[in-house]
């Protein structure tokens, strides 16, 4: 069974008053896949926002966490009738919405997007260090390598986990440290169940990005200045021909 675990519950409020809840209960399902033995049907009771008492699909009856809860788990527990329609709740409840969760959402993939950029090296063994950062991609599984002239790299080369956005996707971070070598050509290689090729993005260097990024905003300006500039004559000489020339004596 993974180490992780995806839940969704159901929330029922019975009471509240208007400094805060007094009474409310959490039904929830904790899962890892389609298989029943991998779901447990959860039912809390809170009291003041602390858990007094919860029934469990895995134990298959009530525990209570407080005297008031240790009370009345001892006392619906002695039900037979009570503890069957829980024990029934993890199939009317939980097996049907995990399997409808997977197929609309879980089997679902997207696609990486990928950024490949330059930064200061950490230390003094090479005069360089690429990143190669894979975003807003699912689900978690995903390999990222390096291939210099062709050849893959497996020194010099660090990553992160994958890390979750919160939003279902995930992000990871691939650093290549080295030093250039005149007419080498580097990728950054991304093979993910979303993508039916692997991804494969070549490094340029020709030009760092920032003075990339510096030559595209002078160009846009320059341009710019051409538009307004051209849209100024324009308008003068509209202007020209609508002036009446009188004749000096």
């Amino acid at each position: 069974m993974a180490s992780s675990f995806l839940s969704f519950s159901l929330l029922f409020i019975s009471l509240y008053t208007a400094d805060g809840f007094r009474w409310y209960a959490l039904d929830r399902c904790v899962f890892n896949s389609t298989d029943p033995k991998d779901i447990e049907y959860i039912s809390s009771s809170y009291y003041n926002k602390l858990e007094f008492l919860r029934f469990s699909s895995s134990l298959g009856k009530y525990v209570g966490y407080t005297e008031l809860g240790v009370k009345n788990a001892e006392r619906l527990n002695n039900d037979p009738s009570i503890l069957a329609r829980r024990r029934a709740e993890k199939e009317r409840y939980c097996v049907t919405s995990v399997g409808l969760d997977y197929q609309a959402a879980l089997t679902k993939s997207a696609e990486p997007y990928v950024r490949l950029h330059s930064v200061t090296p950490s230390g003094d063994k090479h005069s360089a260090m690429l990143v190669c950062s894979v975003f807003d991609f699912y689900p978690k599984k995903i390999k990222v390598s390096w291939l210099r002239d062709g050849k893959e790299v497996t020194s010099d080369v660090t990553s992160t986990d994958e890390l979750a956005d919160a939003d279902w996707y995930y992000q990871i971070h691939s650093h290549l440290e080295y030093t250039p070598r005149s007419g080498e050509k580097i990728s950054c290689v991304v093979e993910h169940t979303s993508l039916r090729e692997p991804r494969v993005t070549d490094w340029d260097p020709s030009m760092p990005e920032s003075e990339r990024n510096k030559i595209a905003i002078g160009a846009s300006g320059l341009i710019l200045g051409l538009v307004l500039s051209l849209a100024g004559f324009i308008y003068y000489k509209r202007k020209a021909r609508g002036r009446i020339l009188v004749p000096s004596n």
